[in-house]
């Protein structure tokens, strides 16, 4: 899963390497991918009121609900 936020974040930037992934578990057991990009990049990956974060979050949730999972998406700058 993890590689499949990197994969989707690396798309949208124009900057590839600046893009990192930290998986963490909060508290309540809930899967929080920490998406960091070069602050240049920020507004591509949130988006115009933020759809593509909307979307991507949508992405890992139905992904991680196929496998009996929670997961979300924090968008770090």
């Amino acid at each position: 899963m993890k590689d499949l936020v990197e994969h989707i974040a690396k798309t949208l930037v124009a900057d590839p390497e600046g893009v990192s992934v930290e998986v963490k578990t909060d508290e309540e057991g809930v899967t929080v991918y920490e998406l960091r990009v070069q602050e240049a990049d920020l507004g591509r990956v949130i988006g115009k009121e933020g759809r593509i974060a909307k979307a991507m979050r949508m992405i890992v949730r139905s992904a991680a609900a196929r496998n009996g999972e929670k997961a979300t998406i924090e968008i770090i700058d």
